[in-house]
């Protein structure tokens, strides 16, 4: 199956020259890698939150958006996560992208320069045209929710 090919237009701040822009590690990822344009190393705690610069602008067209992803390797091996993950670039934004990340680990962990933090998926978004009706229509699950299958 083709693949539906995006352009996306990204430019580099003047303190990220040396950043890699993000790419595909591999012919099947979804997610480009994110690289960290720290100034110098940063530690997070345990427990710590830090927002973690990429060095980078875009111009996500319309009728898109790019998500912020955790890896799994940093999660796995080291607690770090992201928080409001999937973090949301909108299309209309041109602020730096930065990552909020979050050491839910138990040692400290130190971001370097050029580190990969973070992966980005570009992906389409849906607009809803919401309408206020007096009733939902019936399922068969109903309101049933927060484990009501038995299983937590």
């Amino acid at each position: 199956m083709d693949q539906e090919m995006v352009t996306l237009p990204l430019k580099r701040a003047d303190h990220a020259a040396d950043i890699p822009l993000p790419r595909y590690m591999t012919e099947g990822a979804s997610g480009m890698d994110l690289y960290a344009a720290v100034e110098s190393d940063k530690t997070i705690a345990p427990g710590e939150i830090a927002l973690i610069a990429s060095g980078l602008t875009a111009a996500v067209p319309s009728g898109y958006e790019l998500q912020i992803r955790p890896r799994s390797g940093l999660a796995a091996k080291n607690g770090i996560g992201i928080l409001n993950s999937p973090g949301t670039i909108d299309s209309d934004y041109r602020g730096e992208i930065k990552v909020i990340m979050i050491n839910l680990g138990k040692h400290p962990f130190v971001i370097k320069r050029g580190d990969r933090i973070a992966q980005m998926v570009i992906c389409p978004v849906s607009r809803a045209v919401v309408t206020e009706v007096s009733e939902l229509p019936s399922s068969k699950r109903s309101d049933g929710g927060f484990g009501h299958t038995g299983r937590s």
